[in-house]
Protein backbone atom coordinates (compact mmCIF):
# COMPACT_ATOMS: atom_id res chain seq x y z
CA UNK A 1 0.00 0.00 0.00
CA UNK A 2 1.49 3.39 -0.95
CA UNK A 3 0.19 5.72 1.93
CA UNK A 4 1.61 8.97 3.55
CA UNK A 5 0.86 9.42 7.28
CA UNK A 6 0.35 12.96 8.80
CA UNK A 7 1.04 13.97 12.06
CA UNK A 8 3.27 11.42 13.09
CA UNK A 9 4.71 11.63 16.71
CA UNK A 10 8.26 13.35 17.43
CA UNK A 11 10.69 12.56 19.62
CA UNK A 12 10.51 15.62 22.09
CA UNK A 13 12.25 18.71 20.74
CA UNK A 14 13.89 19.86 24.14
CA UNK A 15 15.62 16.14 24.28
CA UNK A 16 16.06 16.11 20.67
CA UNK A 17 17.96 19.68 20.76
CA UNK A 18 19.74 18.09 23.82
CA UNK A 19 21.73 16.12 21.34
CA UNK A 20 23.32 19.34 19.15
CA UNK A 21 26.34 19.36 20.91
CA UNK A 22 27.31 15.42 21.09
CA UNK A 23 28.99 13.74 17.85
CA UNK A 24 27.84 11.01 15.94
CA UNK A 25 30.84 8.89 17.66
CA UNK A 26 29.79 9.04 21.26
CA UNK A 27 25.70 8.98 20.57
CA UNK A 28 26.47 5.58 18.46
CA UNK A 29 28.61 4.89 21.56
CA UNK A 30 26.28 5.49 24.16
CA UNK A 31 23.16 3.44 22.65
CA UNK A 32 24.93 0.07 22.19
CA UNK A 33 27.41 0.67 19.57
CA UNK A 34 23.92 0.53 17.50
CA UNK A 35 22.03 3.23 14.59
CA UNK A 36 25.14 3.83 12.40
CA UNK A 37 24.31 4.43 8.71
CA UNK A 38 26.93 2.72 6.67
CA UNK A 39 30.04 4.70 5.90
CA UNK A 40 28.86 5.17 2.04
CA UNK A 41 26.44 8.20 3.60
CA UNK A 42 28.71 11.16 3.41
CA UNK A 43 28.31 14.77 3.57
CA UNK A 44 28.59 17.24 0.49
CA UNK A 45 30.79 19.60 2.57
CA UNK A 46 32.55 19.60 5.62
CA UNK A 47 31.68 20.65 9.21
CA UNK A 48 28.22 20.04 8.87
CA UNK A 49 26.37 19.03 11.52
CA UNK A 50 23.09 18.59 12.93
CA UNK A 51 20.18 17.00 14.73
CA UNK A 52 16.36 16.40 14.32
CA UNK A 53 13.86 14.10 13.95
CA UNK A 54 13.12 12.25 10.91
CA UNK A 55 10.49 12.51 8.28
CA UNK A 56 11.13 9.43 6.59
CA UNK A 57 10.16 8.58 2.42
CA UNK A 58 10.15 5.45 0.67
CA UNK A 59 10.39 6.11 -2.76
CA UNK A 60 11.60 4.66 -6.57
CA UNK A 61 14.79 3.97 -7.84
CA UNK A 62 15.67 7.19 -9.93
CA UNK A 63 12.46 9.02 -9.18
CA UNK A 64 11.62 11.97 -6.66
CA UNK A 65 8.06 12.15 -7.09
CA UNK A 66 7.90 11.16 -3.38
CA UNK A 67 10.17 13.64 -2.09
CA UNK A 68 7.60 16.45 -3.23
CA UNK A 69 4.79 14.66 -1.31
CA UNK A 70 7.48 14.70 2.34
CA UNK A 71 8.40 18.12 1.96
CA UNK A 72 4.61 18.70 2.62
CA UNK A 73 4.39 16.50 5.80
CA UNK A 74 8.02 18.01 7.18
CA UNK A 75 7.86 20.45 9.85
CA UNK A 76 10.80 23.35 11.83
CA UNK A 77 13.04 21.02 13.25
CA UNK A 78 12.65 17.71 11.55
CA UNK A 79 15.45 16.01 9.21
CA UNK A 80 14.37 14.38 5.61
CA UNK A 81 15.10 10.53 5.40
CA UNK A 82 15.10 9.26 2.13
CA UNK A 83 15.59 5.41 1.26
CA UNK A 84 15.07 3.79 -2.45
CA UNK A 85 13.64 0.72 -2.73
CA UNK A 86 16.12 -0.69 -4.61
CA UNK A 87 19.90 0.40 -5.47
CA UNK A 88 20.31 3.93 -7.20
CA UNK A 89 22.68 6.57 -7.44
CA UNK A 90 21.15 9.18 -9.38
CA UNK A 91 20.90 12.46 -8.48
CA UNK A 92 17.38 12.94 -6.34
CA UNK A 93 18.04 16.46 -4.89
CA UNK A 94 19.23 19.70 -5.24
CA UNK A 95 19.15 23.40 -5.04
CA UNK A 96 15.63 23.67 -5.60
CA UNK A 97 13.93 20.95 -3.38
CA UNK A 98 16.44 22.85 -0.36
CA UNK A 99 14.90 25.69 -1.23
CA UNK A 100 11.94 24.25 -0.25
CA UNK A 101 12.75 22.51 2.58
CA UNK A 102 14.42 25.46 4.15
CA UNK A 103 11.69 27.27 4.24
CA UNK A 104 9.89 25.15 6.19
CA UNK A 105 12.69 25.12 8.85
CA UNK A 106 13.78 21.78 7.85
CA UNK A 107 18.05 21.25 9.53
CA UNK A 108 19.33 18.56 6.52
CA UNK A 109 18.67 15.53 4.44
CA UNK A 110 20.06 12.15 4.60
CA UNK A 111 19.39 9.85 1.26
CA UNK A 112 20.87 6.48 0.34
CA UNK A 113 21.13 7.89 -3.19
CA UNK A 114 22.91 10.69 -5.44
CA UNK A 115 22.57 14.39 -4.85
CA UNK A 116 23.50 16.83 -7.18
CA UNK A 117 24.31 21.02 -7.23
CA UNK A 118 26.51 20.63 -4.13
CA UNK A 119 28.02 24.39 -4.89
CA UNK A 120 24.60 25.86 -4.24
CA UNK A 121 23.58 23.54 -1.59
CA UNK A 122 27.07 24.97 0.62
CA UNK A 123 26.08 28.55 -0.69
CA UNK A 124 22.30 28.35 0.83
CA UNK A 125 23.43 26.14 3.76
CA UNK A 126 22.13 23.20 3.55
CA UNK A 127 23.38 20.13 4.85
CA UNK A 128 22.86 16.88 3.05
CA UNK A 129 24.34 13.24 3.57
CA UNK A 130 24.42 10.91 0.79
CA UNK A 131 26.10 8.26 -0.90
CA UNK A 132 26.92 10.09 -4.09
CA UNK A 133 27.22 13.18 -5.90
CA UNK A 134 25.54 12.33 -9.43
CA UNK A 135 24.09 14.68 -12.07
CA UNK A 136 21.62 12.30 -13.75
CA UNK A 137 18.56 13.63 -13.23
CA UNK A 138 15.02 11.65 -11.97
CA UNK A 139 11.35 10.71 -12.94
CA UNK A 140 8.51 11.83 -11.29
CA UNK A 141 6.22 8.57 -12.36
CA UNK A 142 6.18 5.73 -9.22
CA UNK A 143 3.97 6.47 -5.96
CA UNK A 144 6.12 5.65 -2.65
CA UNK A 145 5.01 6.41 1.12
CA UNK A 146 5.66 8.75 3.45
CA UNK A 147 6.70 8.05 7.02
CA UNK A 148 6.53 5.00 7.33
CA UNK A 149 9.80 2.99 8.41
CA UNK A 150 12.33 2.61 6.08
CA UNK A 151 15.95 1.12 5.69
CA UNK A 152 18.75 4.10 5.04
CA UNK A 153 22.48 2.63 4.44
CA UNK A 154 21.37 -0.54 6.59
CA UNK A 155 20.12 1.67 9.10
CA UNK A 156 15.74 1.24 10.54
CA UNK A 157 14.29 4.45 10.53
CA UNK A 158 11.03 5.31 11.71
CA UNK A 159 8.95 8.37 11.84
CA UNK A 160 9.99 11.05 14.60
CA UNK A 161 13.46 9.36 15.37
CA UNK A 162 16.30 10.88 16.14
CA UNK A 163 18.87 11.82 13.40
CA UNK A 164 22.22 12.85 14.66
CA UNK A 165 25.18 13.90 11.59
CA UNK A 166 28.49 15.06 11.40
CA UNK A 167 31.84 14.55 9.59
CA UNK A 168 31.43 10.70 10.69
CA UNK A 169 28.44 10.06 9.56
CA UNK A 170 25.43 9.45 10.63
CA UNK A 171 23.33 7.92 13.56
CA UNK A 172 20.01 7.02 14.17
CA UNK A 173 17.96 7.00 17.97
CA UNK A 174 15.05 5.43 18.64
CA UNK A 175 11.92 8.10 19.64
CA UNK A 176 11.41 6.19 22.27
CA UNK A 177 14.61 5.71 23.47
CA UNK A 178 15.59 9.38 22.97
CA UNK A 179 15.70 10.63 26.49
CA UNK A 180 17.95 7.64 27.94
CA UNK A 181 19.84 7.66 24.85
CA UNK A 182 20.55 11.45 25.52
CA UNK A 183 21.47 10.87 29.33
CA UNK A 184 24.21 8.07 28.52
CA UNK A 185 25.72 10.51 25.93
CA UNK A 186 25.96 13.47 28.03
CA UNK A 187 27.54 11.37 31.09
CA UNK A 188 30.10 9.35 27.99
CA UNK A 189 30.90 13.04 27.00
CA UNK A 190 31.57 14.23 30.73
CA UNK A 191 34.14 11.32 31.01
CA UNK A 192 35.90 11.68 28.14
CA UNK A 193 36.30 15.14 29.06
CA UNK A 194 38.12 14.40 32.12
CA UNK A 195 40.02 11.45 30.17
CA UNK A 196 41.27 14.26 28.20
CA UNK A 197 42.80 16.29 30.34
CA UNK A 198 44.56 13.70 32.01
CA UNK A 199 45.89 12.70 28.36
CA UNK A 200 47.13 16.30 27.48
CA UNK A 201 48.80 16.43 31.16
CA UNK A 202 50.89 13.63 30.10
CA UNK A 203 49.36 10.18 31.50
CA UNK A 204 48.93 6.91 29.14
CA UNK A 205 46.09 5.64 28.26
CA UNK A 206 47.36 2.18 29.36
CA UNK A 207 46.96 3.34 33.23
CA UNK A 208 44.14 5.39 32.64
CA UNK A 209 42.16 2.49 31.41
CA UNK A 210 44.37 0.05 33.34
CA UNK A 211 45.38 -1.82 30.26
CA UNK A 212 49.06 -3.03 31.74
CA UNK A 213 46.97 -6.40 33.65
CA UNK A 214 45.02 -7.34 31.01
CA UNK A 215 47.97 -7.21 28.33
CA UNK A 216 50.05 -9.09 30.73
CA UNK A 217 47.17 -12.20 30.91
CA UNK A 218 47.39 -12.07 27.15
CA UNK A 219 50.74 -13.11 26.92
CA UNK A 220 52.67 -9.48 26.34
CA UNK A 221 55.96 -9.20 27.36
CA UNK A 222 58.19 -6.23 27.95
CA UNK A 223 62.09 -6.81 27.52
CA UNK A 224 65.26 -4.51 27.10
CA UNK A 225 66.76 -4.59 23.79
CA UNK A 226 70.14 -6.74 24.42
CA UNK A 227 73.25 -5.16 23.70
CA UNK A 228 74.99 -5.11 20.47
CA UNK A 229 77.77 -7.33 19.89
Amino acid sequence: MNVVYRNIRRAERSVVDGFGPLGVATVHEAQGRTGLMAPTIRPIYPGARIVGTAVTASVAPCDNWMIHVAVEQCQAGDVLVVAPTSYSDAGYFGELLACSLQSRGVRGLVIDAGARDIRDLKEIGFPVWSKAVFAQGTVKETVGSVNVPVVCAGALVRPGDVIVADDDGVCVVPRRDAASVLAASQAREAKEAKVRERLKAGELGLDIYDMREKLASRGLVYRDQPPED
